[in-house]
């Protein structure tokens, strides 16, 4: 049985439409027992993104942007954010668009960009899906400073760091963005070994 056999979407209002959408869904479910329960949900829906951990296994590091999230900080979090470089796909291809958003964000060219996995964020409330990539660099790539673009708000640092210091920034709690956790567990998996 397919998931759509399942669910029932009754009724779906816009409640706010900015730079992305949120809306309100009422929708019947079939529990496992066979049961129909109506349910409501709050979706919002920024579209997907891509990230992408430029790495180098000849000097054991990664490439990592520091910089101000407001959510994180309307959260609690008095701290400038550390992550992969990332954005959203704005309907372009995720390699395209992830290897536009390094430059803009590390000064990188990235020449081998390898998608390594999908995954949703935030699923019980955010329908983004990030793509995520690993690309091999080196110094002679580096094309600009990066920094982001300061007419969207960006003004990022960039971090060239060890690969062993970055995990270590995961278990002391100065790397506590998701997508950067996932991506910097794949390199010890499968690229540092």
């Amino acid at each position: 049985m397919s998931i759509a056999d399942r669910v029932r979407v009754k009724d779906v209002q816009l409640l706010s439409k900015r730079r992305y959408e949120l809306k309100s869904a009422t929708l019947d479910y079939r529990r496992a027992n066979g049961e129909w329960q109506t349910q409501v949900r709050e979706v919002y829906d920024r579209g997907n993104g891509a990230a992408l951990l430029p790495y180098n296994l000849k000097t054991r590091t990664v490439v990592l942007v520091r910089q101000f999230r407001y959510p994180a900080f309307a959260n609690g979090y008095d701290d400038l954010l550390i992550e992969v470089a990332a954005g959203m796909l704005d309907d372009a291809e995720p390699e395209l668009r992830i290897r536009a958003e390094v430059e803009e964000e590390t000064g990188y060219r990235l020449v081998h960009v390898r998608k390594v996995f999908e995954a949703f964020t935030s699923p019980g409330a955010v329908t983004e899906k990030l793509h995520c990539f690993v690309a091999e660099y080196d110094a002679t790539m580096r094309i600009g400073d990066g920094g982001g673009l300061a007419d969207e708000g960006e003004d990022i640092e960039v971090l060239d760091l060890s690969i062993d210091e970055a995990l270590a920034m995961i278990s002391d709690g100065r790397i506590v963005d998701a997508k950067t956790i996932m991506l910097l567990q794949y390199a010890a998996l499968h690229l540092f070994r």
